[in-house]
């Protein structure tokens, strides 16, 4: 029994480590303010995102594991309007997503290389996306004026800032409950200008482009996920048919 504990405790040890990877993945941030879902089944939600990214995030940001002409084909749509509105890099569908800013030359602007974000909610998690790209505010001491919640001294300007207005974080107040306790309260934000959209039309601009960042980091997913269905189906399909043929065949041995 000694023998088995001396080997089992490092295999659950490492367990637990590997549990531990996503929280340490997601940057190590504390609780998210904003709770988000995925839904890459909303076909016009990821077609919206794939707008979205394309003119808001592709010209500092590749999606390099991903082709124009897989985008066009999984979101059905055609290859004149595909060229026309989204491929702003390359005019072969064929190419990947690729921007066309210098790596060495971005590195000096913003303090280092936009990252590649074709598996990025697959590394951070959707909702921990979701929460960066809603949580910019104003920081007179960063160099580009803007600071992160999620991920603080982020190098990445607030793009998004026209659209969703210019906001700033307001410290946390703890308040004390029944018992007399602090409870903790996470810190909150002020918008000090009003952007193009609406709270509501910002928080769905991002959940679009969420959405087709989730469908980028595995864009065999819905195929996989209805196969999967059709395949448990027929194993009941079978399984009925079996138990069925066994009992036929069984009856005369009772």
């Amino acid at each position: 029994m000694k023998r088995i504990n001396r080997y089992l405790r490092p295999a659950l040890l490492a367990i637990a480590a590997l549990g531990a990877l996503p929280a340490h993945a997601a940057g190590g941030h504390g609780p998210m303010p904003y709770s988000f879902e995925p839904d890459t089944g909303n076909l016009a939600s990821v077609q919206r995102g794939a707008r979205n990214f394309m003119n808001y995030c592709s010209g500092c940001h590749s999606m390099a594991h991903l082709r124009y002409s897989r985008l066009g084909a999984d979101l059905g749509i055609p290859e004149d309007m595909l060229a026309k509105n989204l491929m702003f890099t390359s005019d072969k569908p064929g190419d990947h997503i690729v921007s066309a800013m210098p790596a060495e030359a971005s590195a000096g602007w913003f303090g280092a290389t936009p990252p590649d974000l074709t598996v990025t909610t697959r590394m951070r998690q959707p909702q921990w996306v979701y929460n960066y790209l809603m949580t910019f505010y104003l920081d007179d001491n960063r160099p580009l004026g803007t600071n992160n919640l999620i991920l603080p001294g982020a190098s990445m300007p607030n793009v998004l800032g026209s659209l969703q207005g210019w906001q700033v974080m307001e410290e946390a107040h703890g308040e004390q409950d029944e018992g007399g306790h602090g409870a903790h309260a996470g810190p909150s934000f002020k918008r000090v200008s009003e952007g193009s959209l609406s709270d509501k039309e910002f928080e769905k601009f991002v959940a679009d482009t969420v959405n087709f960042m989730v469908y980028a980091a595995e864009p065999g997913r819905a195929d996989r996920v209805s196969m999967g269905m059709k395949v448990i189906l027929f194993l009941l399909l079978f399984t009925g048919l079996a138990w069925l043929l066994k009992r036929e065949f069984w009856k005369d041995v009772h």
